[in-house]
């Protein structure tokens, strides 16, 4: 008769974002392991090792970011939905700060799945409709890079004590002057 198994790879990945929530360099096989009160070859059934484990993680990331991001801006206009989505983005950097660099790490065209494509979309559909050019991957990648980069800088405290001092505004508000528009 087989043994019930004394975990899953939903328990798993729940536990392994606990742990690199709290210190990512606290994520390992063998803690993620020892905080699931199993042996760690055990894991290797559900994930083939380090890498697979945080390629998941980085699924269930891209996943959580595109939820934040089309509940900010669903029902929103094209300029507010704009505004709505890079401010849900910065707080999801702010909130998740290893979930979202293990995201920006790992998440490549080579990389992607199913999570990764509807994120990527999501921002390539919001902005054709500002530009109003299908698949204007150019701005898209633009936008993309001026929040991650808002972000990084953020976290890094480069902004100093007195904070951005309204920079994401000024900066997004410049972006969309700057936008080209087909007609």
């Amino acid at each position: 008769m087989p043994y019930p198994a004394k975990t899953n790879s939903e328990e798993i990945l729940q536990v392994a974002l606990e742990l690199l929530e709290q210190d990512a360099s606290s994520l390992s096989m063998r803690n993620l392991a020892e905080r699931l009160d199993i042996k760690a070859p055990s894991l290797y059934k559900y994930f083939a090792d380090k890498e697979a484990l945080e390629l998941a993680l980085v699924e269930e990331g891209a996943l959580a970011l595109y939820r934040t991001l089309e509940k900010a801006a669903q029902t929103l206009k094209t300029r507010e939905a704009f505004f709505a989505f890079a401010r849900a983005y910065i707080e999801f950097a702010r909130e998740r700060p290893e979930l979202y660099t293990l995201l920006m790490t790992k998440l490549t065209p080579a990389t992607q799945d199913s999570s990764g494509k509807m994120l990527w979309n999501f921002v390539l559909k919001l902005i054709s409709k500002i530009t109003r050019k299908p698949d204007d991957t150019a701005a898209a990648v633009a936008f993309w890079s001026f929040l991650h980069g808002y972000g990084v800088l953020e976290r890094s405290g480069m902004f100093g004590e007195s904070g951005p001092k309204g920079g994401l505004e000024v900066g997004l508000e410049a972006f969309l002057k700057g936008l080209p528009k087909s007609r």
